[in-house]
Parts: C-alpha cells; structure tokens; sequence
C-alpha cells in the first residue's frame, strides 16, 4: 500500500463506525467510489450488487438524477434556514404537511431531525416532557426489545437491545429503560409452539414486567414493525393484534419505530399498516430522501402535540430543537423523492418483485448453512445454523455471518452479518433479473463460506 494512498490515508485518520476496528486495522476498508442504479464500484473498480441498499436507505438507488437535481435548485434558491423562533421556509412547511397527509391516522404534527437515532431521542424527550406536563412525572419508563435497534445516541442506545452498542460506553444509562424478548419465532419459539403461541407468550411476559414495574411509570413501549438491526427479524403471527391491547389498557404509548420500513420497505407505505399497528408516535429518516440527504422526521398526535403547547405556555418556548432539523435542501430532496414514489408506483413495484425476492431467498433453505429464511416486501433476514436439525449455532468464535459476507463480497454482493443473521434489503427499484443475479451471487458466497468452515471444523455447533 502505498504511504500516500488514500487506504493508507483511511487507516490513519478515519474512525469507522459499527465496526471491528481491530481488524480494520489490519485488513483495511473498501472505499466505494461511484454507484449506478442498485450496484456500486469501489476504488479498485470491482463492481457490486448492493443488497443493502447502503445502510437499509438507497431506495432510489444511487443514481437518481431528479434528486439531485431537486438539492442544487434548492441550494441556489435558499441553500440553508432553520425553523427556530418561529422562523421557518417552504420546503419544511409543505414536507410536513404531505407527511400529515400520508401518515397512519391519527398523526398530524411533524418534528424533524436529521437522522433516526435523533428522531428516537426525541421521541424519548417528548414523551417524558408530555408525562410532566400531563401530570405523570412518574410514567417515564420506557420498554424496548432484545435485538431491537433505536439509535445510536446515549438515550436510544440505552433503549436498544443490542449489548455490543452498550458495553464500556456505561449504558444502558438509568434503569428507565427495559426490555421484553426478541420475538424471533424461528430461533425462540418452543418445540410444538405455533407463532400465535409464541406471541400470546411474547405478550405475557410483557404483561408480567408492567405488573413488576408498576403501570403507572411506564411510559411507551418502541418497536420496529420488522426488526431492521436485529437482523431483519419479522413479527411472528399475531404479535401486534396480542401486544397492543396490553399497551392501551396501561395508556402506555406505541412508538412505532419506521426508520427502515418507512416509505414502501414492506410492501406498504408504512410497516404500520403491514402489521396493523396504531402508533401514537411514528419515527421515519432513511427512505424518506432515498438516503440522498439526512434527514428525519417525528409525527405525533394531537394529545402529545396539545401537551407541547401547554408546556410552551408554562415554560416560556419549547426548548427542544436541532440546527439542521428541516433543512430546506433536505425537505426539498424528501418531497421530489415522495413524488417519484407516487409517480412510478413503487409501492406497486415492491409487491410485483417481493414474490421473486422472497421465493428466490426461499430456496436457501435448503442450503447446509441455511436453518430459516423469512422477509417481507423488499425486507429478508437468513439465519444461518451449525445443525439444521437442532437449529443449534455456530460457535462465536467461528464468526460464520462474517464469513458469509466476505464471501459475498469476493462474489460481488454487499450483504450485511447481523451475528449468524444475513440482511437483505435492496434498493426498492431492483428488478427481477437483478434479483436472479443477486440470488446467484449469494449461492457462490454462500458455497465458498460453507467450505471455508466445514474446512475450519467450525460446524461443531456451541
């Protein structure tokens, strides 16, 4: 490598996130440099069917020229304002209000941010300051899910079940955060459980920890519709119809968490409506721009909102905000990104191609690697197993989700290993050839993988 390359510039100075920095180290990083459509080129020129469409967020893929386009004119027009002091501009008023207008019922007042984990802090700071200014200032406790993913700030962090994002950072932050399990059916659920017995036991044991806790102090409960960072884990049958009556009996919020689902992941424009959720609250960024900008957005009801206005009147402002929250090149991107997605019905597109993606992912079952596969719309989690028989895992050390996506990637295909889970979710315009190409690239990777740990002896499962 070469002193002044810019790998050797990336190791010196960039700190990569999520990632093993020790083996980054060592290895380096691939630098993307360039994207067409749903594949990208690193800087070696090696060509790449992105199945992750970046960070679960390329909808549009990655040449969307109207985008651009959108940004520049705004860029000339007002390339930046904020929404503080009762100031404000265009873009965000009509952002917000086609949101209201697109949103599940109920939702009709737009905070906006830059990313997720800023639009789950907030989401954290209003539901405490609703249950001050409501009276409450008990109810302030908060329930996520074992594998579920909110954020990468201190407070959604806390509320994330994912243990390697709290070790050695001092989190989960106070004991206002808890936990009921990951509802992953295939890797949980009992011999002789059906799905509809596995989430009436979900729901039990979420009614024993508020009997435990006290009603009265819990304040919401957050979930993903499909559980993105988790490893694109799907609700099991029935699971929300059992959870939500639960909630409403304790008037506990419902945040529905659709940072990845949001905007047609699902095959609907909301995870919400795929899975009859009614959220008091809603959380959406990633598709909500194709990713071509940050940007995030808070919707919530008109009680929470009235709480807002009560508290302003007591306290003199409301004194919560973000200087780029509602950028007014961001908003402009957002609404020109929402109209392609009305224009081209791409809502429509994501139901004709889920068949071909989910059928073409299906037939890995019966590969020796593959103990489950299951997905919705444009959204599939394969979860890798030792012993199909027991569905017994590999053991840690053998890293077999790592294994899998180098081997993708030495096949051309960007994958993401959540532990021994494979994440797909493509850009929402991938056709059905691409998914062919893409199935056949994960067979390769699947296959050089396998021989690489049957090789290893790493099939002894723990």
């Amino acid at each position: 490598m070469r002193p002044n390359s810019l790998h050797a510039a990336d190791l010196a100075h960039m700190v990569h996130q999520q990632t093993d920095l020790d083996a980054h180290g060592r290895e380096g990083a691939v630098l993307i440099s360039r994207g067409e459509g749903v594949r990208v080129w690193d800087t070696e020129g090696r060509e790449y069917i992105e199945a992750m469409a970046g960070l679960w967020c390329a909808s549009l893929g990655f040449s969307e020229r109207r985008l651009a386009k959108a940004a520049h004119d705004q860029m000339l027009a007002l390339p930046y304002y904020h929404t503080f002091f009762q100031k404000g501009h265009e873009p965000s008023v009509r952002l917000a209000e086609k949101l209201a207008a697109i949103a599940p019922e109920g939702l009709e007042h737009v905070l906006f941010q830059c990313s997720g984990s800023e639009a789950n802090d907030a989401a954290i700071k209003l539901i405490w300051y609703y249950n001050n200014v409501t009276g409450r200032p008990q109810k302030k406790k908060l329930i996520g899910r074992i594998r579920g993913y909110h954020g990468n700030t201190v407070a959604t962090a806390s509320l994330s079940g994912q243990p390697h994002m709290q070790a050695d950072f001092d989190l989960p932050l106070t004991d206002r955060f808890l936990h009921v399990s990951n509802p992953n059916y295939y890797r949980f659920g009992e011999t002789g459980e059906s799905e509809e017995q596995f989430s009436a036991r979900m729901a039990a044991e979420l009614e024993a920890l508020i009997a435990r806790e006290g009603g009265e102090t819990i304040a919401a409960f957050f979930a993903e519709p499909v559980q993105g960072g988790g490893g694109a884990i799907t609700p099991p049958r029935g699971y929300f119809d059992r959870i939500q009556p639960i909630l409403k009996k304790h008037d506990i919020l419902l945040v529905a968490d659709e940072v990845i689902c949001g905007f047609g992941r699902t095959g609907h424009l909301w995870g919400s409506e795929t899975y009859g959720m009614r959220p008091d609250m809603l959380t959406c960024a990633k598709q909500l721009t194709a990713s071509y900008q940050p940007l995030s957005a808070l919707l919530i009801s008109d009680r929470i909102h009235a709480a807002l206005l009560e508290g302003s009147r007591r306290n003199g402002s409301f004194g919560h905000g973000f200087t780029y929250g509602g950028h007014p090149v961001a908003c402009a991107v957002a609404l020109e990104t929402l109209a392609i997605y009305e224009e081209r019905d791409i809502l429509g597109h994501v139901r004709r191609v889920s068949p071909a993606f989910l059928e073409g992912l299906g037939q890995f079952r019966e590969h020796p690697l593959v103990g489950d596969v299951r997905g919705v719309g444009l959204i599939a989690g394969v979860e890798l197993v030792a012993d199909k028989a027991t569905k017994a895992p590999f053991p840690a050390a053998a890293k077999a989700g790592l294994k899998v996506q180098e081997a993708c990637e030495k096949a051309g295909l960007i994958v993401r290993a959540i532990g021994d889970r494979i994440a797909f979710t493509p850009p929402l315009i991938i056709t059905e050839a691409e998914i062919g190409e893409m199935c056949a690239r994960f067979r390769a990777g699947l296959d050089a993988a396998w021989a690489g740990l049957r090789d290893k002896g790493a099939l002894a499962a723990e």
